[in-house]
């Protein structure tokens, strides 16, 4: 079995990066798509403080090559509040 490593950072959205990484003309909802092209995964770390809609995850989905990767951040709910105790019910949700 060959081991696979992705390589991508926490987020995709700095305006920091404008210049930097993104071109200073690239609207910000071409910048995920610009980041797969780099990358082949990017942490949610939104998901940490609320779980993004479908339509966001359809969109994020859709901006990047069917072999880009999503981790997804375990909401502070379960790790914070519920210290991992119990946490079928809030992951079912």
């Amino acid at each position: 079995m060959v081991a696979r490593y992705y390589i991508g950072t926490s987020g995709w959205h700095y305006d920091h990066w404008r210049g930097r990484f993104y071109p200073d003309k690239l609207s910000k909802p071409g910048w995920l798509e610009f980041y797969a092209r780099t990358f082949a995964t990017v942490e949610l770390n939104n998901s940490f403080y609320h779980l993004p809609s479908e339509k966001a995850f359809g969109g994020w989905r859709n901006s990047t090559p069917e072999t880009f990767a999503f981790a997804v951040k375990v909401s502070r709910f379960i790790t914070h509040v519920k210290r991992l105790g119990n946490a079928e019910e809030p992951l079912a949700n």
